[in-house]
């Protein structure tokens, strides 16, 4: 039967099936709540009033409605119309209901409530819930179309009809039951994403309030679901997580599926952050504790082999050791805390090398075997473990003793796993690999014959895109260079260089493994001079580039940059490489890649892919997208066993490396584009030289020398015999020493230590590069050079180079290299570039003066001069430059930006510090906060011109990686600034004021005439005041100012 009904001025509907059966009562009884489908919502869901009626009396009204009245509700008066119709009839030992779904009761609810009826969407919905009522006992199969018309019935009702919170209600229902019996995970992640939508907008007293039961089970489902590292997946667990607010039941379970699926490098953060919560969630006696102390280590771990820091090291042992002491002798995991904690202390080890660390590991492996005896379904694995354990500490103290035994545990190991062991291939490998060690040691050829039979066994028995075929490629190489170490046989070399490549370009290991294995192949080219050296170079850049292209911040994309041992010097290596095949252009091109990596991808310069967002957003979001799709396959590929799956999963590698490639294609279409991912030409940096030659100065571990960029024309390459890159670190603490000792000296004292360390300079270094500028390039005196150092140079006072000698025809002294040119530094040949580029765009000048003499508590010395310094900058500073002056109390971290972002002319005077281990957080000292160079680049300022930075270590880089040039000085360049006048060490506030008068009066002194200000003048004005000021200013306080940029 069916029963419309209704509430108030406006008829709502209602529908019922109802079979009636011989044996069954022959009376009605019906409970009527209000609103709990009204669409005016007139209550929380109460009873407003009972029908009690024998079926016979009911159907006695035949086809008529007739009319039920109920008390008062809020004012408005509830009624309910009822019309009675036999549907359809049943045989009475039929106790099923018959599936009039369609055939029947839809067509005549949607006769009554067409879509035009206001109250369409309550007629879907009793619908709805008739039909899901006959799904949940059975009665009824077809729940997909009940869903749907839940769906209908909410895409009627958005997110602010009354009626919304209940629609969402109801949908979830639905998707619930069809889960709990489909138990399709599609249906369970919508549900979560309801409830999510949901439970805001039920306050306390609404009757929707208590639906705890069903947010629990949807809560538990989903933590039941296989963990998905992908964004959605990721979203999905936030969403579960936002259920599970802080006290509830499944807050702890909750947290760490979500600290699982940010399983991925660029996640690691966020991992460990979650896992240290639910750490704190199980207190002392928590029965948990100890596991959620394991994922923690893990997590750690993990992120230390990424990254590399040490306290992440040193919390994940105590994390592990702290599990351990939680299952003593007897625990049912001890098994597990044991071997978790000597993986952790192998780590340890490889990376201080403290012998008792890997002793320990040893004993706990030892112990744990005892717990894992034959016959245990960890017996292989553990055996496996001893033996890496052992392997581990042979290679640090060549005792033939644990090689032999690695030796035998893991033939062991081997012989316990069968061909179809999902961790075969590892132990293979690894056996492969002590038995390369044990050929080295004893030159026998059956070890190296059988580890190299091992690893082609692996490459036989394991899918093109197995996780480990990168490794059978990785020990292949090994075992080939071994025998070409012993044997010297060159094809042994030449397939030593083929595993490499096929390990440097196989994408189940994403990045960072890539990367470690293509520096070691430049190195192992350079020592065996291969011709590969050249090509394993620019697979580094290659690598790195899609490395660091993904990552979101800028601290993410340096730590990403530095995390690699050896990677440092691979700009000025593949430069030195370059040079060496006598192809100076390439050279070029390379260590401006490599120098400017850190700039171009983490300042205003922007990523490539930025800018292309600024174009082309969709085909940006596609790059980005397919990118993180191809590094992270091996997380996809690395649990597949079976060998059909293998094979599809290489087909989808296969296509999304071709969607990639096509992607890349396309965006190198776009004009301005055509570079994309590749490094700028030797013709697009020779820009760099338009206004003078540009001397880029390559210190590598090969060779050190300089490659003269001229105006036009090929480089010039000037070699630097007498010179080393150890004799350039020598040089650096030299004048790093010097510097310290001259600050304790009187200022008339002689500055011998000094001098003699310029005349280096000048002989070994710049004297033959002047003799090319003179004599090959034919350069006229008091011209404009720009200096690029590389590595060691960049710590050397490259400008300051001076003979300190008298001419031999006597009528005179020799000039020095500031007589004779006027210097300034970049950082990278595109910096300067990109100034000039933005120097078309003329503004109104406006100079502020930025001063902080007294800084905050433990930010530095008082600063006595810096007060009569900004007065001198105040009378120098020509009217025209609309000037202001910031200081003491005003001079604050946020006053202090926004003069950088308002004006284009800037002079601070005050503390500058360099960071050495975070150089982005290097920074002036303001009254409050330090200003950092972060700060900075987090700002907009594409109209500056010109900073004058009174404050020491401005212009200093970075002693972890010394060619990304990340300093004060260089980062106002890269960030707008187009020029910059930077310090190299302290300075002496009490003579700066000397030096800052002589500049400011040559920078202005044609303003009187009509002139404009032009921060293109700052390298000749720096140059004129250095001479001015000889006599009043000590040699090492002329030496610190340089000048960076056009």
């Amino acid at each position: 039967m069916s029963t419309p009904g209704g509430a108030g001025n406006h008829p709502s509907v209602s529908y019922r099936l109802i079979d009636l059966l011989s044996h069954a009562s022959r009376a009605l009884s019906v409970e009527i709540r209000a609103s709990y489908e009204l669409g005016r919502m007139l209550g929380g869901g109460e009873v407003v009033g009972r029908l009690q009626m024998s079926w016979d009396e009911l159907l006695n009204h035949g086809d008529e409605p007739f009319n039920l009245s109920f008390p008062p509700v809020r004012g408005v008066h509830p009624s309910l119309k009822l019309k009675v119709a036999i549907v359809y009839t049943c045989d009475d030992q039929d106790d099923t209901l018959f599936d009039v779904g369609n055939a029947g009761l839809r067509p005549l609810v949607l006769d009554w409530c067409p879509v035009s009826h206001p109250d369409h969407a309550t007629a879907l919905t009793n619908l709805a819930w008739a039909r899901l009522r006959g799904y949940i006992l059975n009665d009824f199969q077809d729940i997909d179309a009940t869903t749907s018309l839940f769906r209908d019935a909410l895409a009627l009702r958005p997110r602010h009809h009354p009626d919304h919170p209940l629609s969402l209600y109801n949908l979830t229902q639905a998707l619930i039951r069809r889960h709990n019996k489909k138990r399709t995970a599609a249906d369970i992640r919508e549900a979560a994403q309801l409830y999510h939508e949901l439970l805001p907008l039920c306050p306390e007293d609404m009757y929707l309030h208590g639906i705890t039961a069903g947010v629990d089970y949807v809560i538990n489902e989903c933590i039941g679901l296989p963990t998905d590292t992908s964004e959605e997946g990721i979203h999905l667990r936030r969403v579960v997580l936002e259920l599970c607010p802080p006290g509830h039941r499944l807050r702890l379970r909750t947290l760490d599926k979500l600290a699982l699926a940010h399983g991925s490098i660029d996640d690691l953060d966020t991992s460990i952050q979650l896992r240290r919560e639910t750490v704190s969630l199980c207190p002392e006696g928590h029965a948990e504790r100890d596991t959620y102390l394991n994922n923690l280590a893990f997590s750690l771990v993990s992120h230390f082999d990424h990254q590399g820091k040490p306290d992440d090291l040193d919390e994940a042992i105590s994390s592990h050791e702290e599990a351990l002491r939680l299952r003593p002798v007897g625990h049912k995991y001890r098994d597990y805390s044991l071997n978790t904690l000597g993986r952790a202390l192998i780590v340890c080890f490889n990376e201080r090398g403290d012998i008792d660390d890997i002793t320990r590991a040893i004993s706990l492996y030892c112990e744990t075997l005892t717990l894992r005896p034959p016959g245990h379904p960890r017996h292989d694995t553990t055996l496996h473990n001893l033996a890496l354990a052992l392997q581990t500490r042979y290679n640090k103290s060549r005792v033939s003793k644990d090689l032999n035994e690695a030796i035998d545990l893991y033939r062991e190991s081997l012989r316990l796993k069968g061909l179809d062991h999902p961790e075969r291939h590892k132990t293979l490998l690894n056996l492969s690999s002590v038995l390369c060690s044990r050929f080295k040691q004893t030159q026998k050829n059956e070890d190296v014959e059988e580890a190299i039979t091992l690893c082609q066994g692996s490459l036989v028995a394991l899918s093109s895109l197995h996780l480990a075929m990168f490794f059978t490629y990785i020990w292949l190489q090994q075992a080939y260079l071994s025998r070409y170490q012993i044997l010297h046989d060159p094809a042994d070399l030449s397939l030593t260089i083929r595993n490499f490549k096929l390990a440097s370009r196989h994408p189940t290991q994403g990045f960072p493994r890539r990367i470690i294995g293509a520096i070691r192949w430049a190195h192992q080219a350079e020592v065996y001079q291969h011709e590969s050296a050249l090509e394993a170079y620019q697979m580094c850049f290659e690598l790195f580039d899609g490395h660091v292209m993904t990552r979101s911040s800028v601290i993410s994309r340096r730590e990403a940059a530095t995390a690699f041992r050896g990677a440092q010097s691979l700009p000025v290596d593949v430069a030195s490489c370059a040079i060496r095949r006598d192809n100076l252009r390439q050279a070029v091109e390379l260590v401006e890649q490599g120098r400017g990596q850190q700039w171009s991808l983490a300042s205003r310069l922007r990523t490539p892919v930025e800018d292309l967002e600024s174009v082309n957003p969709t085909l940006a979001r596609n790059y980005l997208e397919l990118s993180k799709r191809v590094s992270n396959a091996a997380q996809s590929s690395a649990t597949i066993t079976d060998r059909a799956a293998a094979d599809q999963a290489t087909t989808e590698c296969r296509t999304l490396t071709r969607q990639w490639e096509a992607t890349v294609a396309e965006i190198r279409d776009l004009p301005a584009f055509s570079r994309f991912l590749l490094p700028p030409s030797y013709e697009d940096l020779q820009v760099a030289a338009r206004q003078g030659p540009v001397i880029i100065l390559i210190a590598s571990q090969y060779s050190c020398s300089a490659i003269i960029v001229p105006t036009s024309g090929d480089p010039h390459h000037v070699p630097l015999p007498s010179i080393a890159l150890a004799d350039l670190k020598i040089l650096k603490d030299r004048f790093a020493r010097a510097i310290q000792d001259l600050s304790r000296m009187n200022p008339r004292e002689s500055r011998t230590d000094l001098i003699v360390l310029s005349r280096i300079i000048w002989d070994q270094i710049m004297l033959p590069i002047v003799n090319v500028l003179e004599h090959v390039l034919k350069l006229k005196r008091h011209s404009r050079i720009w200096l690029c150092p590389t590595a060691a140079f960049t710590s050397i006072p490259l400008h300051a180079a001076h003979p300190f000698q008298t001419k031999v025809d006597g009528s005179g002294k020799e000039p020095c290299l500031e007589d004779l040119y006027i210097c300034s530094y970049t950082p990278t040949l595109s910096a300067l570039i990109r100034s000039r580029q933005l120097m078309k765009k003329r503004v109104p000048p406006s100079f502020v003066a930025i001063g902080q003499g007294q800084p905050g508590a433990g930010r530095g010395k008082a600063l006595l001069a810096v007060d009569s310094e900004l007065e001198l900058v105040h009378k120098l500073v020509p009217a025209m430059a609309n000037h202001t002056t910031i200081s003491n109390d005003a001079a604050t971290r946020a006053g202090s930006l926004s003069a950088l972002q308002q004006n284009t002319w800037v002079h601070l005077a005050c503390h500058g510090k360099q960071d050495p281990k975070q150089p982005y957080d290097s920074h002036f000292v303001m009254r409050d906060k330090h200003l950092t160079l972060l700060d900075i680049m987090e700002r907009h300022i594409p109209q500056a011109q010109f900073a004058f930075l009174s404050a020491c270590h401005t212009a200093v880089g970075n002693e972890e990686t010394p060619d990304e040039v990340i300093h004060l000085a260089a980062g106002l360049q890269f960030l707008g600034f187009k020029s910059v006048v930077g310090t190299l060490w302290e300075v002496d506030d009490s003579v700066a004021k000397h030096v800052v008068e002589a500049f400011y009066t040559y920078m202005f002194r044609d303003l009187k005439d009509g002139g404009v200000m032009d921060c293109t003048k700052a390298a000749w004005a720096l140059n004129c005041a250095m001479h001015s000021v000889k006599t009043k200013v000590p040699l090492e306080q002329r030496m610190v100012f340089v000048h960076i940029g056009v």
